[in-house]
Formats: structure tokens, sequence, C-alpha cells
């Protein structure tokens, strides 16, 4: 198996996380890292045994041996940089979230799909087994008739710092964007449908939420048996993490499932009506691995539209939704907003 040659765009915190995996998963090489600083990316290089360091990220771009980029980019330079990677013909591993809003993830994606090039978001923990085995067993039924999923992703800033991307809507900030992305991420793709109505209220600070609660509401009104599910994200509470799954005869409980507390126990709870609980343990690769080995595996295949970026589209969409609603203290029904776009 010929190794995918990936390059680095950017020095970014998330970066470091990331650069030693690519060398540890199967199939993938850590080829080069590009800065806008010359200094920061052999400082990078020389840390993380990275062979080649380039003093701009046109020039990984125009490095005929790079096959595939990573972007720990900022959002509001995701569609820059992915168009520019799609243009060179290198496949794109984005960072979420995909994009500001939807319009500039359906460019993304339009460009990506003209090059022939594979485009996929960074959420790590969707290609982990532990999250194989939670969706096959909410799939299964073994919950019974789905009524209810709740989750939640925060964590504590004492003073909110305005110097951080996170607090400027125009760099794609706020607690939606940054952790409501997993919230619903793991929301559509358990339920494995869209909402048809959302409404959020949200704290701001600098016109980004800081707090975001949302409800979504799948199913038919009219039916009587519509699922709800609820979200919170946060940059001022405790750090958590979890999600929860409701049906009529059984629950299920993540309490880190966007990223194991204890890396070596993967794991989750199913509990019945009676007290009566199963723990369930999946141990697996250091979710990063997973990742990096999923979107080599789609560019092997030459999966260019796959249900990854499926679902980071509608991710996208019912986020922006979301902070429709949370700006204008208004029900936001989905079936008005680009109907066409996401009847799959």
């Amino acid at each position: 198996m010929t190794n995918m040659r990936f390059a680095i765009l950017g020095t970014a915190k998330i970066a470091r996380t990331v650069a030693p995996k690519i060398h540890s998963a199967a199939g993938a090489e850590l080829l080069g890292i590009a800065s806008r600083n010359k200094e920061s990316a052999q400082q990078f290089a020389q840390e993380f045994s990275v062979p080649r360091t380039y003093g701009s990220y046109a020039a990984a771009l125009d490095d005929p041996d790079v096959d595939a980029v990573y972007l720990p980019l900022p959002p509001s330079l995701h569609r820059e940089w992915t168009e520019k990677a799609a243009a060179a013909g290198k496949h794109v591993l984005c960072e979420k979230p995909l994009a500001r809003n939807v319009d500039e993830a359906d460019q993304m994606i339009a460009v990506c799909q003209e090059h022939n090039v594979v485009l996929m978001d960074g959420v790590m923990w969707y290609h982990t087994a532990r999250a194989a085995g939670i969706k096959k067993i909410v799939d299964s039924g073994q919950l019974g008739e789905l009524r209810q999923l709740t989750s939640v992703f925060t964590f504590r800033w004492d003073t909110m710092p305005m110097e951080n991307l996170r607090m400027h809507r125009d760099m794609g900030g706020g607690s939606l964007l940054d952790l409501g992305w997993y919230c619903v991420g793991v929301t559509l793709w358990l339920l494995g449908e869209m909402p048809q109505q959302v409404y959020a209220r949200a704290n701001w600070c600098n016109d980004v939420d800081v707090r975001l609660n949302g409800f979504l509401w799948f199913g038919d009104e009219e039916s009587g048996q519509r699922t709800v599910a609820t979200i919170e994200s946060g940059f001022d509470a405790v750090r958590r993490r979890w999600v929860e799954v409701v049906g009529a005869r059984e629950s299920l409980v993540c309490d880190d499932f966007t990223r194991p507390w204890k890396p070596d126990r993967p794991r989750f709870w199913t509990h019945d009506g009676d007290g009566d609980s199963t723990e369930h343990c999946i141990p697996h690769q250091p979710q990063e691995e997973c990742m990096i080995e999923a979107f080599c595996d789609l560019i092997r295949r030459g999966q260019t539209d796959h249900p990854w970026l499926r679902l980071s589209r509608k991710t996208q969409f019912v986020c922006d939704a979301l902070d429709r609603s949370a700006r204008s203290g208004n029900v936001v029904d989905l079936e008005n907003v680009h109907p066409h776009k996401e009847q799959e």
C-alpha cells in the first residue's frame, strides 16, 4: 500500500496533536509543514520529524509530492485554502467546522468535486470502533422507538479571551460552530434524518454565542410521535462532552463521546427502566489515527461524494438554522430553507 503523503498548512495547536498521528497512521506519511513564518515551520518540523518545510501555504500546494493537506486553520480561511488545494489536485482534510456557513461549505464541496479530490472534515470520533458500536445499538432497535437525544459539549473560560478566534464572528467563532458542531453532528448521525424545525437561545459576547441551547424536532407533528433533540454548547461551564439517546425501552449514555476520558477504556452504557445497566467497552487506536486512515481509504477508493461529507453539509445547514433562530428569537422551519439541498 502506497502511503498518502500529507502536508499541514499551519502550526495551530490542533496540528501538534494530529502531526504525530499522521506519522503513526497506517498508509499515511507526514511529508511537510507550511507556515507563513518560515522559522515557525522549521521549529515544528524539528519537533515532529517532518522532512520538508514551506514558507507559505502556496509552496506546499506547489509540491508535486504532496497528495493531501490537513487544514488546522481558522474557519474563515477554510474555503480559500480548500479551493486552492483542490485546484492544485490535493485532497483536503479540513478542521471542523467545515466552513462559517452552508453557502461557503457548498462552494468548497463543489470545487473539490470539480477537481475530483476528497474533502472530509476533522471530526475524529466518528471513525472509531466505539462510535460504530454506539451506532449499531441505536440502529438495532434495542432501545425501542427513539424519543429523545441530548448532547452537551462545554468547557470553561474564566474570562472570555477576546484575542481568540472563537470570540470573533467573522472568523467563524462562537460555541455553536466550535462545540455545538459535535452535538448537531451526533444528533443527525444517530437519528439518521434531518429535523423539521429548530429553536435556539444564546448568551452573547462580541456578537458570538458563548453559550447556546437548542431544540430540534424530528418526525411528523401530526402523528404525535416526534423525536426531540436538545443540544448545549458553551465556553462558561465545566468540561462536559456527553450524549444520551433515550428510547421507549432503554437508554444509551456516553459521557465522553468526542474523546474518551481514559483512552485505554473507550466506553458507554445502556440502561433499562429498572436500574440495570450494561457497560460497553470497545478499545480502539487513537482517534486521530482512525480519522486519518478513514480519510486515506476514501482517497484510495476515489470516493469524493461520501457519507461523511454529506453529514458535514447537513451539520452546517442545521448550525446555520440554529444561529438564525438564536438571533431572531423565532422557531426556524428547515423545510423553507434551501429545501432542494436536503432531500437526500
